[in-house]
């Protein structure tokens, strides 16, 4: 009983997460136009059809809303499929972080806990 009560609270969770706001998508070709430019960017890749990819837009959404000088951008691989090509993306969603320098200094695939989003900021000094 109690399983089935976590597993109903962990997809209630997911489904509030998901019907949220979520980020604005940007066109690859005007990010990429800025990388490596003195700021660090934060890429979400994934798709507006992608479950785990609206949780994670959802938060981002939250970030970016609080903290409105961080570049943080969605693009749509679904709809920009040489991106996904160019960046080598496999599975949606994944996260990269550029620093400063636009050297790509981290990559995830998956959904990021709030606690790791955070600290992520704090690590690469958006």
């Amino acid at each position: 009983m109690k399983f089935f009560i976590t597993l109903l609270s962990v997809l209630f969770a997911q489904i509030v997460l998901a019907n949220g706001p979520t980020l604005k998508e940007s066109q690859y070709k005007y990010v990429e136009q800025s990388i490596g430019k003195g700021k660090p960017y934060f890429l979400e890749l994934g798709a507006d059809s992608c479950r785990s990819c609206q949780i994670m837009g959802n938060m981002l959404y939250k970030v970016k809303k609080k903290n409105c000088l961080y570049n943080i951008h969605f693009i749509n691989v679904k709809r920009e499929r040489e991106v996904a090509q160019k960046l080598q993306i496999r599975m949606i969603p994944t996260q990269i972080i550029y620093d400063k320098n636009g050297t790509e200094v981290y990559r995830h695939i998956g959904v990021l806990g709030t606690g790791e989003l955070n600290e992520l900021f704090k690590k690469y000094e958006f």
